[in-house]
């Protein structure tokens, strides 16, 4: 792999939940989108999802030359990666299917066109192995919904280039997304691990009778998330350390931390568990509708990222 390709068209394999929403984002930053997904209908929910998406992208800001009428569509993979420049990867979390996909996408595609997955949890050395050009395989993760949150997760296989990866970390940083380089290959990257630990331990106290689904959700959302939807955990930890900083915290409060990972739950979902958390977030959520709290969530994710956009001094 050689030289720097710029972007201008990004194909969108995958028109799922993630695939729709990545297709919008794309097209909001002036870039030419061309999609493809076999299932029956696909064309229809991936034109409706970005349609829905556009007004809250319209409201972070759109990029010159930002059109939905630059979005094109075809069920055939080979005809969608015709001239594109960069390619995001959406399809269901199957090694071996991703495996035979990136084998067909590499097969077709110049040798400097960046095959990047959106995968949750798959290594990419597994998913470049039966690539003529696994160098320009790469791990593209981003963080549910793509078209409002920043994060993407930019990780290399054994075989992938340093090029490439700082060329896909260019990129996405380019369309205003903040990537992270994880040095090192593990199950569930670094958010959905991170996620995975709390998951964890949500279980395990509503499992134990310590709380209710809400009360969990409540301590979160109206606790240590709000500090989270600002800054990471290290950082929130040293300004609990007052003047002395995460070097005090760690003294005053390292025991303690200690005592209470080892105090943890490792709790197993099984069926009865599994009942008992569906039930707790019907019971809190009532009659509530999925697509209102969808919709009053991205409106407040709006007001957030425009106020963080404007913080001088947060990292």
């Amino acid at each position: 792999m050689s030289g720097i390709r710029k972007v201008k068209t990004v194909a969108v394999v995958g028109t799922g939940v993630i695939g729709a929403s990545w297709a919008a984002y794309f097209l909001a930053q002036g870039l030419d989108v061309s999609c493809t997904d076999p299932s029956s209908g696909a064309e229809e929910r991936l034109r409706a999802a970005v349609d829905r998406h556009w007004a809250s992208l319209e409201t972070l800001g759109l990029a010159e030359g930002a059109s939905r009428n630059r979005l094109r569509f075809s069920e055939d993979l080979e005809a969608t990666l015709a001239g594109a420049d960069f390619v995001q990867e959406n399809g269901p979390e199957n090694e071996q299917l991703k495996i035979d996909l990136f084998r067909r996408m590499d097969a077709v595609l110049p040798a400097d066109v960046i095959l990047a997955s959106s995968s949750s949890g798959l290594l990419m050395s597994k998913v470049q192995s039966a690539c003529r050009h696994p160098e320009r395989v790469l791990l593209g993760h981003p963080f549910n919904p793509p078209h409002m949150i920043p994060l993407v997760e930019v990780i290399g296989g054994e075989k992938t280039s340093a090029l490439a990866v700082q060329q896909a970390m260019d990129f996405y940083t380019a369309i205003g997304k903040r990537p992270i380089h994880p040095r090192k290959e593990v199950k569930g990257h670094i958010a959905n691990r991170l996620q995975a630990a709390l998951w964890r331990e949500a279980f395990h106290l509503v499992e134990q009778g310590v709380a209710t689904v809400a009360d969990i959700d409540t301590a979160i959302a109206y606790g240590p998330g709000l500090r989270w939807a600002l800054m990471g955990p290290f950082v929130n930890l040293h300004l609990s350390g007052g003047e002395g900083g995460m070097h005090h915290l760690l003294n005053h409060l390292g025991p303690p931390i200690e005592n209470w990972w080892a105090d943890l739950g490792a709790p197993s979902i099984t069926p009865e568990l599994k009942e008992q958390i569906v039930a707790g977030v019907d019971q809190e959520l009532g009659e509530r509708q999925q697509h209102m709290l969808t919709a009053e969530r991205d409106q407040l994710l709006i007001g957030l990222l425009q106020a963080k956009a404007g913080a001088r001094n947060l990292p």
